[in-house]
């Protein structure tokens, strides 16, 4: 039931008109219902210098009026005796329907005996007045009932969700907080949970869907406690529970808490995640342990079958870690930390190099030389991987002007493309002008975009890149055979060159089915007149395999791991030695 508006106090006397329209139309509503004709114009006079006042001749046109205003009534003024409906009737009705029952009544009577007045007020009636009516007595009292009415409705708002009936977030921290104090001899866990991609709910199967579904999991959360506990729904799809520590929390324990859900919801793909908190410091405040709980849910998004997970120690420190990465990433940027380094690519007809792979590392004063494992998914998940991409571009084109200008062989680089680079309107437009800046050919940058990204979006992902290899750019699906791809996909995929997964590369043990469905994937990707080029080969019998199922390329520890610009350049000149002394000796 909605609350009715306050009365604005006024802001100045040249807005007295402006002012005086708000408050009429903010004024609060009263019904009458008064069979007497006389005593129900007397009441209506008197409130209404005040209030919004309505009439009615008995119990039954009350009802109708109140079910056509949809209850929005801040007080009843109620004669018993009346025809048709008497009052105890409409008492008795409107006290049993929930859209009218939080309405305060107050019963007028002739009568100034106790038994009525009892009878009244067990009947669910907030006050009793007499008759005849004094005007300042109905006015003090009226204002009373409603005063209290929204204080009321105030502090439920603040208790509890109203579309859950759950206790909201602030109601739960306080109540919590309680518990923990009048009992410090238990032992208590927060779980916390979170929908996974609950935004698709809400725009795919619309809002009712979505609520729905909170409500499933609310009950799930009132089932899980048991009495043991109190719960809340915190914010959009996050809830809360504090409970007795009573068991030990397994990955089937709240699968199928999931499975009920989805069942109950009428849904089928819903997954959930839930954090764990263990209260061992009680001088933590509650939405810091609520916090810490959230965030070990937030450290299992994105991994398949993993359900909950718990807050401590380590992924404290983890989590304290990626802080400090964030907190010096734009210093660390400026100040030029970040080092290219540079992987080789080989031919496997001869064994010479054909061209390489620009790859990142974070040479930070204090921690040393960080590995991009590190730091890259951090920066993907808080949008920072575009910057740094853009800096690695920038600086490996840099690198490629000064081979040009020194004389040394223009092989080619390749850089990686984030799913975010991709979704930012000025990619092109920022890659062409590095390649104007430091006057370079498109082919000379190979754009390595991972298969995944390909599954996201596709038609964006393919508007993007077909436009990219219409300039001339090359580009490399990246990390294929990882698990996202289909064979179909990729023939309608733009793509120059397929890259295998080092992962595909050096499965064990080596069986003959595994080298024919190798040998198929690179025939087909001749035959749609694909490169391959195959990463993380480590050994010779790794090489041997690949050149005997017809691979072009390859790049691994076997020829060289990643190495700075300068070293990557020693390389070069050894290979340009050598084939130039090749040349002489044919």
């Amino acid at each position: 039931m909605r609350l009715p508006g306050v009365r604005q106090p006024h802001q100045g006397a040249g807005r007295d008109k402006e002012v005086d329209a708000v408050a009429v139309m903010a004024k609060r509503k009263i019904l009458v219902v008064e069979d007497n004709a006389l005593n129900r114009g007397l009441l209506c006079e008197i409130l209404k210098t005040e209030y919004d006042v309505a009439e009615a001749e008995n119990g039954r046109e009350a009802l109708a009026i109140l079910r056509q205003e949809e209850g929005n009534f801040s007080l009843i003024l109620l004669d018993i005796v009346m025809p048709v409906m008497d009052g105890y009737e409409f008492l008795a009705v409107v006290k049993n329907d929930p859209d009218f029952s939080s309405i305060p009544v107050i019963v007028t009577t002739q009568n100034d005996g106790e038994s009525e007045e009892v009878t009244a007020l067990s009947c669910g009636a907030a006050d009793f007045v007499v008759k005849p009516y004094k005007p300042q007595i109905i006015l003090h009292r009226a204002a009373n009932i409603i005063h209290l009415r929204e204080s009321a409705a105030l502090v439920n708002e603040f208790r509890y969700d109203r579309l859950t009936g759950l206790y909201s977030k602030e109601f739960f921290c306080q109540q919590a907080g309680e518990l923990l104090h009048q009992n410090p001899d238990k032992e208590y866990d927060i779980i916390c949970s979170d929908i996974v991609n609950f935004k698709l709910v809400n725009d795919i199967f619309g809002i009712p869907a979505g609520d729905r579904l909170l409500r499933m999991v609310a009950q799930e959360y009132t089932a899980l406690t048991e009495g043991r506990g109190i719960c809340s729904h915190f914010h959009a799809d996050q809830f809360a529970c504090i409970i007795e520590h009573n068991w030990d929390y397994t990955e089937t324990m709240f699968q199928d808490s999931c499975s009920r859900i989805n069942l109950l919801s009428q849904s089928q793909n819903i997954v959930m995640k839930w954090g764990i908190y263990r209260v061992e410091d009680r001088n933590v405040s509650v939405e810091r342990m609520c916090d810490r709980a959230l965030l070990a849910v937030r450290s299992i998004k994105g991994i398949y079958k993993k359900f909950f997970a718990y807050y401590d120690d380590e992924l404290r420190s983890k989590l304290l870690q990626e802080q400090e990465i964030v907190d010096s990433m734009e210093s660390a940027l400026a100040q030029g930390q970040f080092e290219i380094y540079l992987q080789p690519k080989y031919r496997l007809k001869d064994n010479r190099m054909s061209g390489a792979e620009a790859l990142v590392r974070w040479n930070h004063p204090e921690w040393g030389l960080q590995s991009p494992a590190v730091f890259i998914p951090l920066f993907e998940r808080n949008g920072f991987i575009t910057r740094l991409d853009q800096y690695v571009w920038d600086k490996v084109c840099a690198v490629m002007q000064s081979w040009k200008n020194r004389g040394l062989p223009p092989l080619p680089v390749s850089v990686n493309v984030s799913r975010a680079d991709i979704y930012n309107a000025d990619l092109t437009a920022v890659l062409m002008g590095l390649l104007q800046k430091y006057e370079l050919p498109p082919a000379s940058l190979h754009l390595e975009i991972t298969e995944s990204a390909y599954t996201e979006n596709p038609r964006q992902i393919i508007e993007t890149v077909s436009h990219l290899r219409e300039l001339g750019f090359v580009v490399e699906m990246d990390d294929f055979g990882n698990g996202y791809s289909s064979l179909h996909m990729l023939h309608e995929m733009p793509v120059d060159v397929l890259k295998l997964d080092m992962k595909f590369i050096q499965s064990e043990p080596v069986t003959p089915v595994n080298q024919e469905i190798m040998r198929f994937i690179i025939n087909l990707a001749h035959l749609m007149s694909l490169s391959v080029v195959a990463e993380g080969v480590e050994t010779e019998e790794q090489l041997e395999r690949l050149r005997r199922i017809g691979c072009e390329c390859v790049q691994g520890y076997y020829f060289s791991k990643p190495v700075q610009v300068k070293e990557f350049e020693k390389l070069m000149e050894e290979n340009d030695a050598v084939g130039k002394a090749g040349n002489q000796d044919s």
